[in-house]
């Protein structure tokens, strides 16, 4: 039973990941890309871990796996809310930097 949940998981994953991809490949915002290779990192993971007989996730790999991905969504989110170096330099130049 818990293959089957795995498995259904690492299919949603994938497809979340083919969505992400749709929307990178028409803007080409790499915050997309990241949250496409976020998705994608998991349901690999998943797939690794059922197909292994890998019961106990409590094993430092899994985390570690885990903190790549979300840590990829976080890289992502920050990129794209902090303002572009060039306009923070160019900003400080007029004196607009409020």
């Amino acid at each position: 039973m818990s293959d089957l949940i795995a498995g259904a998981i690492a299919m949603a994953s994938f497809v979340i990941a083919l969505f992400f991809l749709r929307f990178w490949r028409g803007t080409r915002d790499r915050f997309f890309l990241y949250f496409a290779l976020s998705f994608g990192i998991e349901g690999v993971h998943r797939i690794v871990s059922a197909l292994t007989y890998d019961d106990a996730e409590d094993t430092p790999l899994h985390y570690l796996v885990r903190l790549l991905a979300y840590g990829l969504i976080l890289w992502a989110i920050l990129e794209k809310n902090l303002p572009a170096r060039g306009a923070r330099r160019s900003e400080a130049r007029r004196g607009d930097g409020e």
